[in-house]
């Protein structure tokens, strides 16, 4: 039954890391307007973090697909009742398409929708910085995503990708607070080659302090896939979409 003047219910493909997806319902619940708890979202929440390894999978070749994990979870996301769902992971969207095709309800996708918020805050941009995973390079999501309008993709240089895949492995491991530097050095890393706007395109690096506490001085514009997911997900649930 088709549900009348009621708010949607989002479905969160989570796990990828633990972490990052209770980062993301934070800012979810930070970010929406309430007075009081009937005012917030409805989250369904599939936290598993027995997906198997993106890593294993898309760079060293060797894991088990997390396909046939990812499109279980989805499943019982709506059949929990989810009206839509969210992935908070920017290498899993590799099988964004598998996943859609499991299910009947809508799939937000991260990718798109993070280079839909950098060409509408910076229209005629032509190169933009990717901080993510070095398995994210490989697939080329954020490449094929923006060459669509014309723009082209850098990543840090070889030194500082390595430098940052270590710290998004440290961060699964909880290791946070030393991650800042490394952060701070890749942007600089994309600046030297000629970026004009920083894409934070993996949602562990999303927890590291320095790109959240104000104020931020570094030289170049952030988009964080993490909060402008949280927001699409309020805009969908608010019906503002």
């Amino acid at each position: 039954m088709e549900k009348v003047n009621q708010e949607k219910i989002v479905g969160i493909i989570g796990g990828m890391g633990p972490e990052a997806t209770v980062d993301l319902m934070s800012r979810v619940i930070r970010l929406t307007p309430a007075l009081d708890d009937a005012d917030h979202i409805r989250c369904i929440v599939d936290n598993n973090p027995k997906v198997p390894s993106r890593i294993k999978a898309l760079i060293e070749g060797i894991g088990e697909s997390p396909v046939t994990e990812l499109q279980d979870m989805a499943g019982r996301l709506e059949a929990w009742g989810a009206d839509f769902l969210a992935m908070p992971c920017n290498t899993s969207h590799y099988y964004f398409q598998d996943i859609q095709d499991a299910v009947s309800i809508p799939m937000l996708n991260l990718i798109e929708i993070t280079v839909q918020e950098v060409l509408k805050q910076q229209p005629g941009i032509a190169t933009v910085g990717i901080l993510g995973s070095t398995a994210l390079l490989l697939t080329g999501l954020y490449h094929q995503a923006f060459s669509a309008s014309g723009v082209t993709v850098i990543y840090p240089e070889t030194v500082c990708q390595d430098r940052l895949m270590a710290v998004i492995k440290d961060i699964k491991k909880g290791a946070v607070d030393q991650a800042a530097p490394v952060f701070e050095a890749a942007v600089y890393s994309l600046k030297t080659q000629g970026a004009q706007a920083v894409v934070v395109a993996c949602t562990e690096l999303s927890l590291i302090p320095c790109t959240w506490l104000p104020p931020m001085p570094l030289p170049l514009p952030q988009y964080d896939s993490s909060d402008i997911l949280a927001r699409s997900i309020i805009r969908i649930c608010k019906g503002r979409n």
